[in-house]
């Protein structure tokens, strides 16, 4: 056998190494399904836009049924980040922080209004925080073999 034919070492560290190699962590899993309930409000919320657009008396018909479509529309960003969270797919972590990044403005206007959007936006504050503190955690990070500066192979 040739040295570039050598088996794989069955060691911890060729199990370390390998981000597939042994369970998905909590975190990630955690992660993944913030992103999916994110990105399941989004479609409802942009379904009841449009369903209201086109059955009620909206003030402007054309508008509500762009906002719905559009809502629609971005689910599909936090939705296709948390399936690839769930297996395990490194480009994921981009889209998921996104999304995140992109609640936060919307959780402090929410908190702003005098209505009855300050605990949604207490909710998503809440959860778009807690997403970022798991996407970007050390065990989440090696999880999807995402390597730091300066770490490449």
């Amino acid at each position: 056998m040739s040295s570039q034919q050598n088996p794989a070492p069955h060691t911890a560290e060729a199990v370390t190494a390998d981000p597939a190699a042994g369970p998905r962590p909590r975190r990630l899993t955690y992660a993944a399904a913030l992103a999916a309930l994110e990105g399941a409000a989004l479609v409802a919320g942009g379904l009841w836009v449009l369903v209201l657009g086109l059955t009620g008396d909206p003030d402007d018909r054309q508008q509500a049924v762009t906002l719905g479509i559009t809502l629609v529309v971005l689910a599909l960003l936090p939705l296709l980040a948390a399936r690839g969270l769930l297996l395990r797919r490194g480009w994921s972590r981009g889209p998921a922080l996104i999304t995140q990044l992109m609640a936060l403005p919307v959780a402090y206007n929410l908190l702003r209004a005098d209505s009855m959007a300050i605990p949604a936006g207490i909710v998503l504050g809440l959860v778009a925080v807690v997403a970022l503190v798991l996407l970007v955690n050390g065990e989440t990070t090696r999880a999807l073999g995402i390597k730091g500066p300066g770490r490449g192979e």
